[in-house]
């Protein structure tokens, strides 16, 4: 993909030449090694693991094509307001792509994509992602090797929470986003005082310290136990539903329709194993990410977004002289 001319280097912002099996700074002489057709970026061990480990082991999980659903999708053009006449033929940027599941939407929308993660899941977005109008990068969000104002579109979805530098993230996207483009983000927010009183953040302490692999076994055998049991709660009626899903730290989504209770098991573990293992997990006012944009030296217009909590778009107007 062409877009590939638009990486720089992270560290000194020099240009980058392909040298043998990776990328060569001609500035500080740094080297990027390309893997599985990926560049990477960032050590191949660090604070995600977590996430290229569930990934990994659910690939297929959340992504539409496999599943013959639209939830992907509808969450997409909800969260962003973009269809396929705005991003055609655009260069837009995936920021924390995760397995790829909103990649494929907007790829799908005839845009040109660069997607990026800071974990080894981007060797299962390679995988899913069938298109030859898409770069995959394993890199980090607060350091992108990207150029400056060169993005028509970015998102980032679900991600900004369980970063280590969400306010050097938000800045670095307003970077490398075009004058007139739009960035969306949707995150955790910290929209009340009880927001973390969530059982999940009661219990984040310890189950974050547990191994993955060993978080993962555990969740999935006694699944028998607390699947069946959180499906009858979260369908009781309002409020005994709510006051269920607040004090039972279980991702169970009984308000969809799944083709297979094998298929609903398996996004139940996938996002209850998201809330529990995570090193970060820390919702956002946006009163502090208009302070992290004020601060970032871009001028912004703030767009209108739905829904009404956790999502955040913006455009970016000029950058001061």
């Amino acid at each position: 993909m062409e877009s590939d001319s638009l990486l720089e280097c992270p560290s000194c912002r020099g240009l980058l030449i392909r040298k043998g099996q990776g990328y060569g700074c001609t500035g500080c002489k740094e080297s990027y090694p390309v893997l599985n057709e990926v560049p990477r970026f960032v050590p191949p061990k660090n604070y995600a693991d977590s996430f290229g480990f569930q990934w990994n082991n659910f690939e297929k999980t959340q992504v539409d094509s496999s599943l013959q659903t639209n939830r992907s999708k509808t969450r997409f053009l909800q969260e962003t307001s973009w269809d396929s006449k705005l991003l055609n033929n655009k260069l837009v940027m995936d920021a924390g792509c995760g397995a790829g599941r909103f990649s494929e939407i907007a790829l799908g929308l005839g845009c040109r994509l660069i997607a990026i993660d800071f974990s080894s899941a981007v060797d299962t977005a390679q995988r899913n992602l069938k298109s030859d109008k898409k770069l995959v990068i394993q890199a980090d969000l607060s350091k992108l090797p990207i150029q400056s104002n060169s993005m028509d579109y970015i998102y980032c979805i679900g991600v900004l929470q369980h970063t280590k530098d969400p306010e050097n993230i938000v800045k670095e996207l307003l970077r490398c986003l075009k004058f007139g483009g739009e960035l969306t983000l949707t995150f955790y927010e910290d929209s009340s005082w009880h927001v973390k009183l969530y059982s999940k953040y009661l219990v984040r302490p310890i189950t974050k310290r547990i191994p993955p692999k060993l978080l993962l076994k555990i969740l999935i055998k006694t699944s028998v136990i607390w699947f069946p049991l959180s499906s009858w709660l979260f369908k009781l009626p309002k409020p005994l539903s709510r006051i269920f899903r607040f004090l039972i730290p279980i991702a169970n989504y009984v308000e969809y329709e799944y083709k297979s209770r094998q298929d609903a098991l398996n996004e139940a573990v996938l996002d209850t194993f998201d809330m529990l293992s995570p090193a970060y997990d820390r919702p956002i006012k946006k009163s502090t990410i208009l302070k992290w944009v004020a601060t970032s030296g871009v001028e912004i217009l703030q767009v209108s977004h739905q829904p009404k909590f956790g999502t955040m778009r913006f455009q970016k107007t000029k950058q001061p002289q």
